[in-house]
């Protein structure tokens, strides 16, 4: 498997990476993960991780691109090739941009990869630098290639599976994400409300401070809300050290520093227990047609989420198991009033998310469909 990101780390796709690990180590797969040198280590049976040599100066690599990311993406491709070259795999398992690091080995080596696509590559290069847009038939083109080449492929939502149909995949496999379990028996439940400060109504928001995220967005629409919300607080955890050090200084100057609480990251085991001890959960993501993990685990919660009116949300939630709001200050400072006013609203919505998660998105579901990925990339390594 190439993991071209910190692992394990307590967010989204390192979780997603950890959980198929999990199954591909149930179905007696030996998987050598080959992956970032930061990172926890986990331990499962026949797993074994493989870290690229720690680049000097290159700590804390953020999601999303950058030159850290480029730089261990670089050493990435060579451990690949080098494996490859001793034939030590029959199948890679690509994860995210590392398919371009497939491709390349397929072409030389002539092994197969399945790619776990969990955001369109050619998508997000535009959404990041716009000043690319020129380029978006060429990353295409690239996108197209990493999918036909491909021995199977595993989106994780609808708008995904369109991107591979459309560059002429017949047979994908639908791996939606799904909420973490719950937490380990004995782990401590820390009281949000224990945090200084934080009484009355709970706004929160779990996740990275990337902007794609739409932090900005939440910012804003809270200080547009607090005028009519005396008793409402927002408390956000996630983020690295200097992310959330950034983002309080904007909000001490805006005045809300007293109702806005950033409880920084949290050990994976412990973030179940947080949704539940709020009133209302804030998805305000921006960017990208990908669902972000933490959606599903919102909804099993059973408290009403705001999330933004846009398909990233759309694809995989009903309209009546989520509160939507066009992604802009004054719409969705409005949907979090209404959320705060309406205690039957409220209920209505988490009940309703709940019964979703159960129906559609339960681990017992996703444990199917790697199964029936499994049984499919089986059959045609054999048949080539």
């Amino acid at each position: 498997m190439l993991a071209p990101q910190p692992f394990l780390q307590e967010r989204g796709s390192p979780i997603a990476v950890d959980r198929l690990l999990g199954l591909l180590s149930e179905h007696g797969i030996e998987t050598r993960v080959i992956t970032y040198h930061e990172g926890e280590a986990v331990d499962y049976p026949g797993v074994t991780l493989d870290r690229i040599p720690a680049p000097p100066g290159v700590h804390q690599v953020p999601p999303g691109l950058s030159w850290k990311k480029i730089v261990c993406d670089l050493l990435l491709l060579g451990k690949a090739l080098r494996a490859a070259g001793r034939k030590e795999h029959s199948v890679l398992w690509a994860v995210e941009e590392s398919v371009f690091i497939a491709l390349v080995v397929k072409t030389l080596f002539g092994t197969p990869y399945v790619y776990d696509m969990d955001s369109s590559l050619a998508q997000q290069l535009v959404e990041r630098f716009p000043a690319l847009r020129f380029l978006q038939g060429v990353f295409n083109y690239f996108e197209a290639l990493a999918l036909r080449n491909a021995l199977a492929v595993a989106p994780v939502c609808p708008a995904l599976v369109e991107v591979a149909e459309r560059h002429g995949r017949e047979k994908v496999v639908l791996l939606h994400d799904t909420p973490l379990p719950a937490e380990a028996p004995g782990v401590d439940a820390e009281d949000l409300r224990s945090i200084p400060g934080v009484d009355g109504f709970l706004f929160l928001y779990v996740g990275n401070l990337a902007p794609y995220q739409g932090i900005d967005l939440l910012l804003e629409s809270f200080a547009l809300a607090s005028e009519r919300m005396k008793d409402a607080h927002l408390v956000i955890i996630g983020g690295a050290p200097r992310d959330v050090a950034g983002r309080r200084r904007e909000v001490e100057r805006t005045g809300l520093s007293g109702r806005v609480h950033f409880a920084g990251p949290k050990p994976l085991r412990r973030l179940p227990a947080y949704p539940r001890q709020a009133d209302v959960l804030v998805s305000p993501r921006l960017q990208g047609v990908n669902t972000p993990m933490k959606i599903y685990s919102y909804l099993d919660s059973g408290v009403p989420v705001l999330a933004t009116n846009l398909r990233t949300h759309t694809q995989v939630v009903e309209p009546d198991a989520a509160m939507f709001a066009d992604p802009d200050p004054a719409s969705y400072a409005a949907a979090m009033v209404r959320l705060y006013e309406d205690e039957e609203l409220r209920r209505s919505i988490g009940q309703a998310g709940r019964r979703l998660v159960a129906e559609r998105y339960s681990f017992e579901v996703y444990r199917r469909r790697v199964a029936e990925l499994l049984d499919l990339v089986r059959a045609r390594a054999g048949a080539s």
